[in-house]
């Protein structure tokens, strides 16, 4: 007697499933079953963990999948709806050729037929049917749907169909149970047919979760999949309670009329034997020119390489690079490193900007002498061995930044070398973490949001990522005794629990990509992402244990930002800049890094870490390599004694004069993943490859093998020829001592070459920042021009600098920010309605015939350029007329009249007719033409708002300006300090903090609550950026009046910060900028002066009325005079603007 579950849904069916894998392997072992199948919806995503978890349990893993079946064609794309839309059938591969066929039927679902779902059809599964076992499936087979119906003899035929289809006795009818009405009419009729067609039964239980009791916790699942409440009436559920994990005791009582079908259960369980092999590489070959083998290839290029890297080598590095050389065809991976640097090889010859190297591939000579890295290894002391050593299993890592821009075009260039279906990119899985289970839990039981975002809260954090619910009960005593006290959040935090760390959804892997020699889909199952890509079902991880080469083709914004920079001093200065070899030992450069204006500066920019490049004060790269490494949770413990160690070179001492030479240039502290393997092997005689595995142990915290080490290091052990430190004359105190110090580091040590790698590019940054100032910060800008805030901080960063912000223009501008005379210019594709494309022919017009005279030029001769009404007034808005010559308001008047002459005219020309303008002479051209009305400038709040709304920014000047003094003196916080952090993923204030902000009410959304009382959301943007302000009802009852567009107002309240969202401000108080008194200080030479200009000071602000003071100096007597209220104004820019143009701008100031 035996029973084994066949169709079985895991949590890789997504929001459908919560019977988590390790959990069911767990309960079938405990139920006493030798084997369990795997059948999610339509995907293999959960194979390969399932299989290695169940043979670790020894358990048989029987590996499937439900499919879609198409009703006709899987390429049908039918407009009915509903169930007909596809048919459910279970498919068990019962061999290595079924499993390899199953992965090409799953995949052809998604890459031809999906529809809703992804569909295959009859043509599929006839294709590949050899070595797969069927099953009818549920209540949506095709089989039990027609009985339902009532249709016998349609039944029957489509039964003898599918068993045509996989061959007698590869065919099974499915009997069910789980108390639905529907299943005892389709069981009776199985029965029947079953004899009549002699094709044989089989009993399943369609098992969505793993325990009895996981009902309730999995129906809150099915209504965050559908976006429901538990308590809505007309919603998806599975009724009964009956979807688990039942014994075979339970089973068979079910079908007491048909134990044969529980006894085929186990005789399908015999037939299924699938072995998949793991750790073999199946690297694809690279096609190497006539007269070479890879061999012979890879040894020509490393032999090229090391001539022009390493000119004065004795014979010392020669005899390095045969060493790595060795290691690399011993283990088999000519090939990758011929790919690798085949494609970067590409990517150099066509421009496209590689980084230096990322991650241990840096320690590798022969990745330095094939440019795959641009880091020198031997001056860094990076080890080959952290990259790869014979004692390392797992294939190594190369992963490559490019310039994200054009990151994609490597990946095409791959995909045609090898071949588009040889190719894919490679899927990740979002899960459902400790806060957002929480938060989704408390929607579907309609728990209040306020409520469970307050529980959601409690959830703290440990290096920067949240723990674990079960970690948090046992980290915060607030939250576990609220859990042990109240009820309900009793029950929320219990059904969060059991579904915390299924997997939510399923997107694409920034970076990875999959080479294959074959096709992929002959070993990964294939999906497809939102964007219509073509992805693996396998995750990264998954990929590398099936030998399969997995690339990192890595975008890196500030790759793009480099290279702009250089092309930027180029076009500026003529100077050509070879990136790679400028001086990375420059002083000045270091110094400025010491300062911790950093802003643009890869790696350096977070406000912590400009405080520790001051406190670091750089004076080498090796610090830089130092700083990056040590500026992470743990080892930034270590930073003091780095800095007294680096500020005092006496004060550093060593356990043992052997740790010297390796930690010196960290003064005294470990701080890289390589120090633990020089230690390791230079005290305790270890291999460099023995000495790469003890690092690994350390870094995962496996105390057994760590304390075996331990015994090793100190004492040695002769039968694996490790000599130890005692036998090498250090103590076994101080051997002892040692490791328990490296066995604290190792767990935080970074990796040495990848901080280079990353110091290399951080320098960079740095040089170019420092010696060409406005070229680089032009770059940057254009790397940010779709992120307003950054924008707007780095628009700041160039004003602190003293870089002037030019306004767009249409004669001087470009795509992307450009210099002009020393000063950055607007980039022309940030003007709203004007695409890249039009700014592209835009330019390629001037450059060909010249600057743009007049708007009617410009109109003419960029007729065939896609330009309509609403660019054009953009354009004048912006400012981009402006070298025309006439005024804004100018502009907007009489553009439409030109844009509709010009069009006339051209169809005039183009119908073969003469217009007036063609006979006239040139004289009396200029009086046909349409003349500038005298209208005078917009008022500079308006050409304010105008650029504001055109460009998302103001560029000439900013409403807020005249404010700039009051605002900084009293506000507590800026708008971008609630932003999140990039790097650390915090926002700079805390929640339920106080704050004060200022600045311009901007938006506007009045809502009612139940209660029908107004609260308001109001967008607040002061000088560098913007923030949600929310108003509650009280609050917007008291200050309502001030909660108007445009209004200048200081706003007091409760920061709220949610999981990775920007802050918000919760309203207290709002005052008005025209509330607070200030002083306007006007300056005159002398009294004589001050009189002659009086009436002309008192008629310009006469209309002018306020709060603001106007205090009078006399520089040659230092007399100052307070005129009286009544002649107190308003100190908006309006007035400020005609007494400056009166008086000179050095002659008015604003006095908070």
């Amino acid at each position: 007697m035996a029973f084994t579950h066949l169709h079985v849904h895991t949590e890789y069916s997504l929001l459908d499933g919560s019977n988590k894998i390790k959990e069911y392997v767990k309960r079938v072992k405990e139920l006493g079953m030798d084997s369990a199948a795997i059948t999610d919806h339509g995907v293999m995503y959960g194979v390969i963990d399932f299989y290695k978890e169940a043979k670790a349990n020894g358990v048989k893993p029987i590996l499937g999948c439900e499919v879609y079946v198409a009703p006709n064609s899987r390429f049908d794309k039918e407009t009915g709806g509903g169930e007909e839309r596809y048919h459910h059938l279970v498919l068990l591969a019962e061999n290595n050729a079924g499993y390899a066929n199953l992965m090409k039927i799953v995949s052809k679902g998604f890459t031809e037929g999906y529809y809703y779902k992804p569909r295959v059809d009859m043509e599929v599964l006839e294709q590949y049917h050899e070595g797969i076992i069927a099953l009818s499936a549920c209540l949506a087979g095709e089989v039990p749907r027609l009985l339902a119906k009532g249709l016998y003899e349609e039944a029957k035929k489509t039964a003898l169909k599918y068993e045509a289809c996989f061959g007698k006795g590869n065919y099974f009818f499915e009997l069910q149970d789980h108390g639905i009405p529907d299943q005892r009419t389709v069981n009776t009729a199985l029965l029947r047919m079953s004899k009549e067609l002699d094709i044989p039964l089989v009993a399943t239980n369609d098992i969505h979760y793993t325990y009895a009791e996981d009902e309730k916790s999995h129906d809150i699942l099915l209504c965050i999949q559908t976006a429901k409440k538990v308590s809505d009436e007309d919603r998806m559920r599975y009724e009964g309670g009956q979807y688990y994990v039942k014994s075979e005791l339970e089973m068979r009582g079910l079908f007491p009329y048909a134990q044969q079908a529980i006894d085929n259960t186990a005789m399908i369980a015999d037939r299924c034997n699938v072995e998949i092999e793991f750790g073999v590489t199946k690297l694809p070959k690279f096609e190497v020119p006539t007269g070479y083998d890879s061999w012979s290839y890879l040894n020509k290029l490393c032999a090229d390489g090391l001539k022009e890297r390493y000119p004065e080598d004795d014979g010392t590095i020669r005899e390095k690079l045969d060493y790595e050389l060795g290691v690399i065809q011993k283990m088999g991976y000519v090939d990758y490193f011929l790919i690798v640097w085949d494609f970067i090889n590409w990517a150099r010859e066509h421009d496209i900007p590689v980084g230096p190297g990322r991650g241990s591939a840096a320690g590798s000579i022969v990745s330095y002498c094939l440019h795959i890295t641009n880091i020198d290894p031997i001056r860094y002391s990076l080890l080959f061995e952290r990259f790869l050593n014979p004692e390392r299993v797992s294939m190594p890592d190369i992963d490559i930044d490019f310039c994200y821009e054009r990151r994609q075009e490597v990946i095409d260039y791959v995909s045609e070398k090898y071949g588009h279906d040889k190719v894919v990119q490679i899927v990740t899985f979002g899960t459902m973490a400790a806060k957002g289970v929480i938060r989704d839990v408390g929607r579907a039981l309609d728990l209040p949001y306020n409520y469970v975002d307050g529980i959601a809260k409690m959830i703290p954090s440990e290096n920067n990522a949240p723990v674990s619910i079960t970690r948090a009960l046992e980290m915060n005593p607030e939250f576990r005794s609220m859990y042990k006290q109240d009820e309900q959040v009793q029950y929320l935090i219990d059904m969060c629990k059991r579904l915390e760390g299924l997997p939510r959804h399923t997107s694409m892997h920034a970076a990875g990509v999959v080479i294959c020699q074959k096709p992929a889909d002959e070993f990964v199952p294939l999906s497809r992402g939102s964007d219509g890509a073509i992805t693996t079902q396998f995750t990264m991880t998954t990929i590398e244990e099936l030998g399969l080469l997995k690339m990192d083709f890595l975008g890196l914004r500030t790759l793009t930002v480099i290279k702009d920079a250089v092309d930027n001093v180029e076009k500026t200065t003529g100077v050509h800049i070879d990136i790679d070899a400028i001086d990375y030992d420059d002083k000045k450069v270091l110094m400025s890094l010491g300062t911790g204006k950093t802003d643009g500066v890869f790696q350096l920019e977070s406000q912590g870490m400009k405080n520790f490049m001051k406190e670091l004060k750089p004076q080498n790269l090796e610090d830089v390599i130092a700083g990056i490494s040590l500026y992470r949770p743990g080892p930034m413990d270590f930073i003091p004694a780095y800095i007294r160690g680096k500020n005092n070179h006496d004060a550093v001492t060593y356990a043992c004069p052997q740790l010297e030479p390796i930690l010196a240039p960290t003064y005294g502290c470990i701080v890289y993943q390589e120090q633990v393997m020089q230690i390791v092997r230079d005290l305790g005689g270890y291999t460099l490859g023995r000495s790469d595995l003890v690092r690994r142990a350390m870094s995962k915290k496996k105390a057994y093998v760590m304390e075996q080490e331990r015994k090793n290091f100190v004492h040695g052990n002769v039968e694996e020829g490790v000599p130890g430190c005692v036998a090498c004359g250090i103590s076994e105190a101080v051997a002892d001592q040692i490791y328990g110090t490296m066995m604290d580091f190792a767990r935080y040590a970074f990796n040495k070459s990848h901080a280079a790698c990353y110091a290399v590019v951080a320098y960079q940054t740095a040089y170019l920042k420092y010696y060409y100032p406005v070229e680089f910060m032009a770059a940057l800008l254009t790397s940010v021009i779709d992120n307003a805030s950054k924008v707007s901080e780095y628009i700041m960063v160039c004003k602190s600098m003293g870089i002037q912000i030019l306004p767009p223009d249409i004669n001087e501008g470009e795509c992307g920010f450009s210099v002009s005379d020393g000063a950055i210019r607007y980039a022309l594709n940030a003007i709203k309605s004007v695409g890249k494309n039009v700014i592209d022919q835009i330019t390629a017009e001037r450059n060909a015939h010249g600057k743009f005279q007049d708007l009617k030029d410009f109109i003419e001769r960029t007729q065939n350029v896609e330009l309509n009404k609403r660019a054009i007034e953009n354009f004048i808005k912006a400012g981009a007329f402006d070298s025309f010559g006439a005024t804004r308001k100018q502009l907007m008047s009489v553009y439409g009249q030109i844009l509709d002459s010009v069009v006339h005219s051209k169809r005039g020309v183009t119908a073969g007719q003469m217009s007036l303008f063609d006979i006239v002479s040139e004289e009396d051209k200029k009086e046909l033409e349409i003349p500038m009305p005298n209208v005078g400038e917009y008022e500079k709040e308006l050409l304010l708002s105008f650029e504001k709304e055109v460009l998302g920014f103001y560029v000439s000047g900013h409403p807020m300006q005249e404010y700039e003094a009051l605002w900084e003196k009293r506000i507590s916080a800026r708008t971008s300090d609630f932003y999140l952090d990039a790097e650390t993923g915090q926002t700079h204030v805390e929640d339920s903090a106080k704050a004060i902000v200022g600045g311009m009410i901007m938006d506007k959304k009045i809502k009612y609550t139940k209660q029908d009382k107004i609260m308001a959301f109001l967008t607040l943007e002061d000088l560098v950026g913007s923030v949600e302000i929310v108003v509650f009802p009280n609050a917007y009852e008291k200050y309502s009046s001030k909660i108007v567009e445009e209004n200048k107002v200081f706003i007091e309240g409760r920061v709220k910060v949610e999981d990775e969202r920007d802050g918000k401000l919760i309203c207290e108080s709002i005052t008005s900028f025209d509330e607070i008194p200030r002083k306007v200080w006007l300056k005159f030479p002398d009294m004589s002066t001050y009189l002659k200009k009086e009436s002309e000071l008192f008629d310009a602000i006469y209309e002018s009325e306020g709060i603001d003071n106007v205090v009078i100096y006399i520089e040659e007597t230092r007399q100052k005079k307070t005129l009286p209220p009544n002649r107190n104004i308003k100190a908006d820019s309006a007035v400020l603007d005609r007494l400056r143009d009166l008086f000179g701008e050095e002659n008015v100031k604003v006095v908070c």
